[in-house]
């Protein structure tokens, strides 16, 4: 299957030796033109990014449902089906990496800033019967009656907020990931997203269609990573000033954006082996510290009965919320707001968390891959949210001054989603060393994930351009580990962050259409298995 052409596509020597000119110099074209068109006028080009997310939430939204239902059913089919024990390789091929060290690294790439910017904000909004942002907090709990600050909303709040980071977003890292292997171990093709498409177009996936698949892939990847590192900064800048008094202003903000940029980098250079699985397995190593403490000094037995509740109200609940269209301008308003954004979030990643996680699946069977990929880090995901969740909303059950006044949801009322972390780790123990001690694991771990999102995010960025190169030229690793943390540090100083969110969102349009396409390659593949 593997065209000769491809030999081709890279240069053999001079500057762009190891990557493809074509792709490296529009990749850089396209992020600088969006970078000075959006520093010469923020407000224009937030205008502009603002009104074009908006046509697609209220012309487009039901294709984003579309879309990531289609990536469930197929994953589901393909785990069930007489293909699940092909290996992503060659028949006698194994595992490049053990079990752990795998899932350790499918999970830091997959997550990065969402476990802890998310998980104590996102349920105690949905909680909230304020309408602080204008429209419903949950109209799902609305409709059903659960208006009163009580335990049953606070299900239907756990409930959303599952269904937001459970297995419909990680299907769509499970497609990218699993067409990428396939086609790149299995099939011999370039570990790039246009290897999906070969079983439709042929060798035309070298050419210029080929080109723009893999550069929608490089722009959500360069985007996505320098929002995050953006979003990560203000929260680290947030815990420093509670740990340490430091102001969390821009400067600081810039400070850990360079800070974080070169470690990527360097864990970047030193490959996958060394530092980005090394940095992994610690992330995992920290999270379940900081898990076990909000566990501990939580009301264990109440925590225990409303994870396991709220986990089986999910489940119960999980067909009917996959196909539920709001029709009222206010629930319209507020999935558009939350439900649409993270379907459009989920996929604008899918291209490079699916190839990095591609890049480290060789050897594993299609059955193993998407049990592993789609299973285990929404379940362990679904944990953390319900344990960090349902500890700040039992703090605002029994707060002295009544229900809701503890202090935590009046931040995430205001917006102040960086600060609500802290402040519900501050609320749960008296013992000041103690909450200090978490305050800084906090910060520690918001720094490992953001670094190991960064660096696998880079790994992949110089895949593509590579053509698929397991392991790309460590100059170019360099020249963008150290691009993205600029990109995201200009983009913090002209106050355009905002405008590179809605960006990247905007992205998942015609990403959205290609995961379609590559769906339709991979089945195609398939059903000439032998």
């Amino acid at each position: 299957m593997r065209s000769r052409r491809h030999r081709r596509t890279t240069a053999e020597a001079g500057l762009w030796k190891g990557v493809n000119p074509r792709m490296a110099l529009a990749a850089k074209g396209v992020v600088l033109t969006f970078v000075l068109a959006t520093v010469w006028d923020v407000d224009a080009a937030g205008m502009l990014f603002g009104r074009i997310r908006n046509w697609i939430e209220g012309t487009l939204g039901w294709f984003y449902f579309l879309v990531v239902g289609a990536n469930v059913l197929a994953c589901l089919f393909l785990v069930c089906s007489r293909f699940g024990g092909i290996r992503l390789g060659d028949d006698a091929s194994s595992p490049e990496f053990k079990t752990s060290s795998w899932l350790a690294m499918l999970f830091s790439a997959g997550i990065g800033i969402g476990l802890l910017f998310f998980s104590i904000a996102e349920p105690l909004f949905y909680f909230d019967n304020s309408q602080s942002a204008g429209y419903p907090n949950n109209p799902s709990a609305d409709l059903a009656g659960a208006v009163l600050l009580d335990e049953q909303r606070a299900m239907h709040a756990m409930r959303v907020t599952y269904f937001h980071w459970g297995i419909h977003g990680w299907s769509v890292y499970v497609v990218v990931g699993l067409c990428l292997a396939y086609f790149g171990f299995r099939r011999k093709l370039p570990l790039t997203l246009r290897s999906a498409l070969y079983p439709l177009i042929g060798d035309r996936i070298y050419g210029p269609i080929g080109d723009l698949v893999d550069l929608l892939a490089v722009f959500g990847g360069v985007f996505g990573i320098a929002t995050s590192l953006g979003l990560g900064a203000s929260q680290m800048a947030t815990g420093l000033d509670v740990l340490l008094g430091v102001d969390p202003g821009v400067a600081t903000q810039i400070a850990l954006i360079a800070a974080i940029s070169l470690a990527a980098t360097l864990s970047a250079v030193s490959g996958v082996s060394r530092g980005i699985r090394v940095l992994s397995e610690w992330n995992i190593r920290l999270s379940l510290l900081l898990l076990g403490c909000f566990l501990l000094l939580g009301p264990f037995t109440w925590l225990a009965g409303f994870v396991a509740t709220s986990l089986g109200e999910y489940l119960w609940r999980l067909v009917p919320m996959s196909f539920w269209i709001a029709d009222d301008p206010g629930g319209a308003a507020w999935q558009n707001g939350w439900t649409i954004f993270y379907w459009g979030w989920w996929i604008s990643w899918a291209p490079f968390v699916g190839t990095f996680i591609a890049r480290i699946s060789r050897g594993r069977t299609l059955r193993e891959f998407i049990l592993g990929v789609m299973f285990v880090p929404s379940g362990l995901v679904l944990l953390w949210f319900g344990i960090f969740g349902g500890n700040a909303i039992h703090l605002e059950l029994n707060a002295a001054g009544g229900v809701g006044t503890a202090g935590i949801m009046e931040l995430v009322r205001d917006a102040n989603y960086e600060a609500a972390l802290y402040a519900a780790i501050d609320r749960m123990t008296d013992i000041g060393w103690l909450a200090w001690a978490m305050s800084a694991t906090a910060t520690l771990l918001l720094a490992t994930w953001f670094v190991t999102s960064s660096d696998s995010g880079t790994l992949v960025i110089t895949t593509l351009l590579s053509m698929g190169d397991a392991h790309p030229p460590r100059r170019f690793r360099i020249v963008w580990g150290l691009g993205v943390g600029v990109v995201a540090a200009v983009l913090l100083l002209a106050d355009g962050l905002q405008a590179l969110q809605t960006a990247a969102i905007t992205a998942a349009l015609p990403v959205s259409v290609v995961l379609l396409f590559m769906i339709a390659g991979l089945l195609r593949s398939l059903a000439r298995e032998r």
